[in-house]
């Protein structure tokens, strides 16, 4: 269930393996997070990796990290597999908007090169920064030759169509209502009802993220929908869009509410960051997103908006991706932000244990994970309130 990049990537690694493959999807291939994402792919957990070793302990603290830099291979690998054209470009900055911040970025750096053998990463000094990005608000920033970015609904698109040229059957517009667990011929399996039919088989696969709501209940109650804005401006040509990202990697600040932005092959500046927990307001959302725009990007103030758009990240109250089984069911949720990569590889280790070798899925399942506190009611409100300290201490 899901036709994102989890759900497409699950349903193609499985197929490859000789299975028959059916994937539900609501709405269309790619409509949901994975189509509408700033899709920037990144190493490691929106968690960070201290934290995780805290929940998990170091040794399989190491293993998710290996698997989250096997992503960012395994997406380059797919897309030249199977042909896929999602205008990939290589690089990925982290940048730092004051002296605590840089801070961060210069041990962050460090611990890469040191704890984690991880020399793709390094430091970019302001001034070397300030040749790159064309920006006097940033101090310091990271460089990840091995990060990236790309145009996210082809990709998801593309997994689908090399999917759907596995054998996987797809089903768009096939709303899952529920699901049980079954038994025919001494043999478990699952029914699925959908609003055009029903479906048997023998294993399931959860990959609705924040979408899935009321069909699985215990899910819903780990993962809460955070919606997320992007804006893309009026193309620039070629020449005034290079000057503004020189190296035209993809760039993220480290605030915790944070902004993000690249430039498109068609020559436009994507700019994103604003959220919203209380609820979703594209309209505003659009003027909040060039305001922010014009404190990175002044030079910019001439330039319109042609485009805006918002979805929902799911994310878990520890930030940490929620892997699991439920009631037989195999789940993937809760990617909290560092999705466009790890959905990816987070499939081949579904299509892996469903095969029967499931240690490294294991290890992500592992991760412990509690139900936002208040319920229906007063989840969203609690967390508003707990997103004002966040945002206090982004100011410091």
């Amino acid at each position: 269930m899901g036709g994102g990049i989890a759900g497409c990537s699950t349903a193609l690694q499985l197929a490859e393996r000789g299975y028959r493959v059916a994937l539900l999807e609501s709405e269309r291939i790619g409509w949901g997070a994975s189509g509408r994402s700033g899709a920037q792919a990144i190493a490691g957990v929106a968690c960070g990796h201290a934290k995780l070793e805290r929940l998990i302990g170091a040794a399989d603290a190491r293993r998710v990290w290996d698997v989250s830099v096997e992503g960012l291979r395994w997406q380059r690998e797919l897309i030249e597999r199977y042909a896929i054209d999602c205008d990939y470009i290589a690089g990925q900055m982290h940048v730092a908007l004051k002296a605590r911040q840089e801070r961060e970025l210069r041990e962050e750096v460090e611990f890469l090169h040191h704890s984690l053998n991880y020399p793709s990463v390094r430091l970019v000094e302001r001034e070397e920064l300030r040749q790159t990005i064309a920006s006097d608000r940033y101090v310091a920033g990271t460089f990840d030759s091995q990060g990236g970015h790309l145009h996210p609904l082809k990709y998801t698109q593309g997994l689908a169509a090399a999917a759907e040229q596995a054998g996987v059957q797809i089903y768009e517009s096939s709303r899952a209502l529920s699901y049980m667990p079954v038994s025919w011929g001494g043999s478990r399996g699952f029914e699925v009802r959908t609003v055009a039919g029903q479906l048997h088989c023998r294993e399931l696969a959860l990959c609705g993220n924040a979408w899935l709501g009321s069909l699985a209940p215990p899910l819903a109650r780990k993962i809460m929908g955070v919606g997320t804005y992007i804006v893309a401006t009026e193309p620039l040509g070629a020449e005034r869009a290079a000057a503004l990202i020189r190296n035209n990697a993809a760039v993220s600040d480290i605030n915790w509410i944070l902004n993000y932005f690249r430039r498109s092959a068609d020559h436009r500046l994507l700019f994103g960051g604003p959220v919203s927990y209380s609820g979703f307001d594209l309209h505003s959302a659009r003027h909040s997103a060039r305001a922010r725009m014009l404190k990175v990007f002044p030079q910019l103030a001439d330039v319109a908006i042609d485009h805006a758009w918002g979805g929902y990240v799911d994310i878990t109250q520890n930030r940490a991706p929620h892997f699991g089984r439920l009631d037989g069911a195999y789940f993937l949720q809760g990617f909290s932000g560092h999705g466009i990569a790890l959905t990816g590889i987070a499939g081949k280790l579904l299509a892996e244990a469903i095969a029967g070798s499931s240690e490294r899925f294991d290890v992500f399942a592992r991760i412990p994970h509690s139900d936002f506190i208040g319920g229906d009611w007063l989840r969203r409100p609690a967390l508003v309130l707990a997103m004002l300290y966040f945002r206090l201490r982004d100011l410091l």
